[in-house]
Order: structure tokens, then sequence, then C-alpha cells
């Protein structure tokens, strides 16, 4: 068979360690599993503070964009893609441009308003002008289409896929606490602590998983709340984990918590769900999309409103101390991850929006 290529330009960290993020995971397996489905990936990593990059990195975008043979296929992560209009929408009119959106820029939290004001900006000028748009859950597509005035129809989701992982032995059942998000605003780890602070009296311990670098002063803001609350002992911020690291703590975990303010979808759900892992979580975004129904119809997670901080507090509360509560939500968890789809399913949908997009570039309306 031979394969269609495709350009896949991304952030210059995708690959790193160090910073591992539900985009950068997304992004990679992408271009594992996109030549199944008859598209060979040319990668292209570019180097930058996205989304608003200096000016070394804006050159850099348009050098390797301007390289590029007319009517090429390209696929844009909308992190590096939708902070900087005016380099890419110039190149709309030539290239073939589909851009993957995995979270709306002003959508980050802790933004001042001005700031999120000029992001939301420039990110509809760049969504405006392609011909097709990729986000990572029904939500996600929901809201593009609604914040940025988008045509329905050229805005496609293709949802992350999970990949199944050996059961979860847990620690005693109950008591092990597991939160993997990256330590900012948005992720919410202060409301976790003020939540875990309040129940003290259970026996539980919490290991928070993810990056300490994206955002220094609410990760001090996180230790002092840690300290101020006497829980330098219950709750340990391991820093960012993948491969084996990362798998030893799902595989010792009991329940999933998850904060959040904002999630386009949340691949750490469906990752723990994957383990068979029941999730407390905000219902927030594609939330509820990630947690799902098992087949006969149970639910493998409590979703707590976010405007309302006790209610983390009460749910694990009833966690500890009601045993059937316990069991229908790990009996749930496990039936949701032996239906759980692949990445097959999302290079799929992915590989059905890139053969879609127009023959003759052309600035969207």
């Amino acid at each position: 068979m031979s394969l269609r290529l495709v350009h896949f330009v991304m952030p210059g960290g995708v690959a790193d360690p160090a910073a591992p993020s539900g985009g950068n995971a997304y992004d990679r397996r992408i271009c594992l599993d996109l030549p199944g489905f008859g598209w060979r990936v040319a990668q292209h990593l570019v180097h930058g503070d996205w989304p608003d990059p200096g000016p070394a990195a804006r050159a850099e975008l348009g050098r390797v964009l301007g390289a590029l043979p007319d009517g090429a296929v390209v696929l844009l992560d909308g992190l590096v893609a939708c902070g900087v209009p005016e380099v890419v929408v110039p190149e709309a009119e030539r290239l073939r441009i589909a851009v993957l959106v995995h979270l709306p820029l002003g959508d980050e939290t802790g933004l001042a308003p001005q700031t999120a004001a000029a992001l939301d900006a420039r990110e509809r000028e760049v969504l405006r002008a392609v011909p097709a748009v990729v986000a990572t859950s029904d939500w996600a597509v929901r809201r593009l289409v609604s914040h940025h005035g988008l045509a329905p129809e050229r805005v496609h989701v293709a949802a992350p896929g999970a990949d199944i992982a050996p059961l979860a032995a847990g620690t005693d059942g109950v008591s092990r606490l597991l939160c993997v998000a990256a330590v900012t605003p948005r992720k919410g780890q202060h409301r976790l602590v003020n939540a875990l602070a309040a129940v003290t009296d259970l026996p539980w311990s919490c290991v928070c998983v993810g990056g300490l670098d994206h955002d220094p002063e609410y990760v001090a803001e996180v230790r002092g709340l840690i300290a101020s609350h006497g829980l330098e002992h219950r709750v340990h911020l391991a820093g960012p984990q993948t491969g084996a690291a990362l798998d030893a703590n799902y595989a010792t975990a009991d329940l999933m918590v998850l904060a959040s303010y904002a999630e386009t979808y949340g691949m750490a759900v469906t990752e723990a769900l994957a383990r068979g892992i029941p999730v407390l979580a905000t219902d927030v975004g594609g939330v509820p999309e990630a947690v799902g129904r098992a087949p006969d119809g149970g639910v493998p997670g409590i979703l707590v409103p976010p405007e309302d901080p006790a209610a983390l507090a009460a749910e694990l509360r009833g966690w500890f101390g009601e045993a059937d509560v316990r069991r229908r939500l790990k009996s749930a968890a496990r039936a949701r991850r032996a239906a759980l789809g692949g990445w097959a399913a999302t290079a799929q949908s992915l590989a059905g929006v890139l053969g879609r997009l127009p023959e003759e570039p052309r600035r969207a309306a």
C-alpha cells in the first residue's frame, strides 16, 4: 500500500520525559499509529515557549511551514499553531492544514483576563482560516464551535485511546489515592489538598505524579498548603514519571483523584480505568466522556461539581465509609476497562479527517 504523507508539526518538547503531558502522549502515539491507516508521518519539532513564543521560535515555525511544498497535508498541534496567526494563516492559502486542539488556549486556568482574550482572538483567527479542526472529545468540539463560531462540519473529534494494562492490585483496597497531573492551577491540586485536610481522621495517603516546573509559584503554594495542614508525610509530590515508575504508582492505587478546573478529555482518567481503578473527579469539560459507562450502564467513578469545594471531601468520606459503594465502583471500573477504545480508533478518526481535506488549499470562510 502506498502511504500518503502528512507533515506533523509539534512542540519541541513532545518527547521530553521530564515534561510528560496528555497532549505530548497523544501526539507521539498518533505518529506511531497513523501509518496503519495509510499515512506516513514526517515529524517537525519546533522548540519555543508555546503558545506565546519568542521571535526565534516564530521564525523557525515560519521556516518549517515555508519549506513545505504547495498542497502538502499538514497537521499542526494547536499549542504551536493557535497563538501565531501571523505565521499560520498565510500558509493556509497554499497548504492543506488541519489543527489538532488539545485545549483551547484561553481555557488555561490562572490567565489574566486580557491575556486570555488575546489568546482567544489569535486562536479564533487560526481556526477560522483552516479547513479542518480536530478536538479530543465531543465536549471540546461543541466548545470550539460555539466559542469561535466555527462551521460544525469543519470540527471533528478524535478521542484519545487507552492501552489496556494489568489490573491494579491496589494497596488495601481503599486508602492509596493517586493524582496524575502536572502541578498547575488548572489541575487544582490546592483544591485536592484542602479536601484531604478535611478528612485527616481517615487513613489515606496520596501520591501526586506530575511536572513541577510549569508554574513554580503555584507549586510553592501547594507545598505551603501541604505544610500548613501538616500533611507532609501523607501527600507526596512525586514529580513527573513515565514508564515503570508511573506503572508502579498505578499498580498500588486504590482510587484516582482529579480536581481539575478544565479538561478537554482527561487521559489520566482512562489510564486509571485501563487498570480497573475507579475515579473521583470534578465534573468539567470532557471528563464525563472519559469516565464513561460500563457496558451494563454502571458508572466507574464519582463526579463532583467544580464549584463545590466541600464535595471532594464528602465523597472521599463516602468512599472510605461505604463498602458497597467501593464494590460497585470497582466492578464498574473493571467492566469499563474491557470496553475502552484503543488508539487505533483515534488514528483511524484522524486519518479520515486528513483524507477529507480539500484537494486545493483555500482559506476557509
